[in-house]
C-alpha cells in the first residue's frame, strides 16, 4: 500500500522576465509503507525539490501529493512526519536534550513525553554519555545523530532524510546505516536522498534516479541491474544518465541548476 504518491509533480523555478529552470518534471511516484526508499542523482538532479515539495516547503506549478491519503499542507499528516535537512542548524548553546525538548514542544508534546522520548532517542543513537555537552561541542557524526534523533521526537510514521550521512566517517555512516535498518524494523517508511551509492545498495529496498529534474528510473535493485545490463548500482546510475541524456538536446534549460534545487 502506497503511503507517498505522486502524480504529474512539477516545479519550474522562474529566473527572470524570460527564464525559467525545470526543478522537477511530471514526476510519479509510489512509495511504500514500511520500505526504505532511496532517492539518487547528481548534483541539480530535483532530489531535494522532490523532498522539499513532499514536505510542502515549496508549492508545486502543478501535480498532486498525496502523504497518508492527505495532501502535503495538512497540518494534521505533518504530526505523523519527520525530517532531517541535508544542513541542518542548531544553536550551539543548547544540549542534547534541550534540543529534544525543543523539538517536542513544537509537536505539542507533553512534558512527560518529551522526557521519557529524549531518554530513550538518546540511548537508541548512542549519545546517553554526552547529555551535559553543549551542541558545539559535538562532533560531525554526533550532530547528525542527534539530528536524528530530533526528527524521531514525534514517532513519526515517516522519516525524510536529505544526504543524511555527508561528510560522515565509515564508521559514522556504519552507524547510520544500522540506526535505519532498526528504525525500519519498527515498521517506519524511510524515504532518503543519498550521493552515496554504496550506503543506498546496502540498505534500500527501492531505488529512484533523477536527472535534471526527470525521474529516470525505479524500481529494485536487482531489476534495475537486469533492465540495463549493469552489474553494479554505479554502472547503473551512469548507465541511465548517459541513456537520457544521449535522447536529450543539449542546451535544455533542465542543466542548469538553481540553488538548492538538487
Amino acid at each position: 500500500m502506497a503511503i507517498i504518491e505522486t502524480k504529474d509533480l512539477t516545479k519550474i523555478y522562474k529566473l527572470g522576465r524570460n527564464k525559467e529552470v525545470v526543478g522537477l518534471n511530471k514526476v510519479n511516484l509510489n512509495i511504500e509503507e514500511g520500505e526504505i526508499f532511496g532517492i539518487l542523482g547528481p548534483n541539480g538532479s530535483g532530489k531535494t525539490t522532490c523532498l522539499k515539495l513532499l514536505l510542502g516547503i515549496l508549492f508545486p506549478t502543478s501535480g498532486e501529493v498525496k502523504i497518508m491519503g492527505k495532501d502535503q499542507f495538512d497540518v494534521g499528516m505533518k504530526m505523523n512526519i519527520g525530517f532531517l535537512p541535508e544542513n541542518p542548524y542548531y544553536y550551539d548553546y543548547l544540549t542534547g536534550p534541550e534540543l529534544l525538548k525543543f523539538y517536542g514542544k513544537l509537536f505539542s508534546l507533553s512534558p512527560s513525553t518529551i522526557r521519557k522520548r529524549t531518554e530513550e532517542l538518546l540511548e537508541l543513537v548512542k549519545l546517553s554519555d554526552a547529555k551535559r555537552l553543549t551542541l558545539k561541542h559535538y562532533s560531525k557524526g554526533m550532530l547528525e545523530r542527534i539530528g536524528l534523533a530530533a526528527s524521531l521526537i514525534n514517532d513519526p510514521k515517516i522519516l525524510i532524510l536529505d544526504e543524511p550521512t555527508t561528510g560522515l566517517d565509515p564508521i559514522g555512516c556504519k552507524e547510520t546505516r544500522d540506526l535505519l535498518l532498526e528504525l525500519k524494523k519498527q515498521g517506519k517508511t524511510i524515504l532518503l536522498s543519498s550521493h552515496f551509492l554504496s550506503e543506498v545498495e546496502r540498505i534500500c529496498d527501492r531505488i529512484a534516479i533523477f536527472h535534471r529534474g526527470n525521474l529516470l528510473t525505479v524500481g529494485n535493485l536487482e531489476g534495475l541491474l537486469a533492465k540495463y545490463n549493469t552489474e553494479t548500482l554505479e554502472e547503473l546510475f551512469v548507465k541511465a544518465i548517459e541513456e537520457f541524456d544521449s535522447k536529450n538536446v543539449k542546451g535544455d534549460t533542465n542543466e542548469k541548476s538553481l540553488g538548492n534545487s538538487t
